[in-house]
């Protein structure tokens, strides 16, 4: 296997492990009766076992990782994502004050969504700006349900987000194994 091909598997094990673990993280969010219960403790175990095959994959791959790592890139990446959590945060603490706290899941699966925008050429993986474009729906349509009727926008945004997010580190499990 070249370099190359070694740094690709890397990178798509990486996607399922932090997916994995975000998408974990997604499915504890709404507070479910069963049987959604039930299925989002599923979905939480299916992720976490993603994130650590993606963890795996990643270490094995460590080693022989393609090339030296580009320092502007990384840079890149980090200020995306601490401008994601620096948004996320105020905007959650807003809402909170606001009195609007049933919403915080919303701003944040929005802001989630967003951040994969810029996150797309950084990594070199065009298809997370679908990802982007998908959970942004997530986001409102968590928004208008709350709004719109008595199901908690939270349950909505938390299954919603976190069935994308199992599915693309999925993905990127499968395309880390081909090769």
């Amino acid at each position: 296997m070249s370099g190359v091909e070694v740094g690709l598997r890397r990178q798509e094990g990486l996607g399922a492990l932090y997916l994995g673990i975000f998408a974990t993280i997604w499915f504890s969010v709404p507070a479910a009766e069963q049987p959604l219960r039930g299925l989002l403790v599923a979905g939480s175990v299916a992720a976490l076992l993603t994130a650590v095959a993606g963890g795996v994959v990643t270490a094995r791959s460590r080693g022989a990782a393609a090339g030296p790592r580009d320092r502007a890139n990384d840079r890149r990446y980090l200020l995306i994502v601490v401008a994601e959590f620096a948004l996320a945060g105020l905007g959650a603490a807003a809402l909170a004050v606001a009195g609007w706290s049933e919403y915080i899941p919303v701003l944040v699966c929005a802001v989630v969504g967003l951040h994969f925008f810029p996150l797309a050429p950084v990594l070199g993986s065009p298809p997370l700006r679908h990802l982007g474009v998908a959970t942004c729906a997530v986001a409102v349509a968590g928004l208008l349900t709350g709004l719109l009727t008595g199901v908690s926008a939270g349950v909505v945004v938390g299954t919603g987000a976190g069935v994308l997010l199992l599915g693309y580190a999925l993905r990127s499990l499968l395309r880390s194994v081909r090769g």
